[in-house]
């Protein structure tokens, strides 16, 4: 099956910060990030999490730096006791993204050069 999504998908690692809105109290929850971009992120979690909500996130990259970013969440699956969902970042700074986009060309030219040693 071809691949038609804009981006190419990243595994990253991170977590969830889950806030009341008013409040003052912050639950973290571990997310395993199965796929990620300059536009959005799937992850999984044991949470549910309620499409349509914002949350804040901590993704670790690649070069070890913690971003911190806000996340819409535009679907669900639960499967099992583990929830998948698919977010879109909100406000990401050109920075961040630039740092992925450099990323997916770095991965991409090492899949060329694997590929040609072959």
């Amino acid at each position: 099956m071809e691949d038609r999504r804009r981006s190419k998908r990243l595994d990253l690692s991170g977590e969830i910060l889950i806030k009341e809105l008013g409040g003052n109290s912050v639950e973290t929850c571990e997310i395993k990030i199965t796929d990620a971009s300059s536009a959005g992120i799937g992850f999984s979690t044991d949470k549910q999490l309620t499409i349509g909500d914002n949350y804040e996130a901590n993704l670790t990259i690649w070069t070890k730096e913690v971003l911190h970013v806000f996340i819409q969440i535009v679907r669900a699956k639960k499967v099992d006791d583990t929830y998948h969902y698919g977010g879109s970042f909100i406000g990401m700074p050109e920075d961040v993204k630039k740092r992925i986009d450099v990323y997916e060309l770095v991965e991409d030219e090492k899949a060329k050069l694997a590929g040609e040693n072959k």
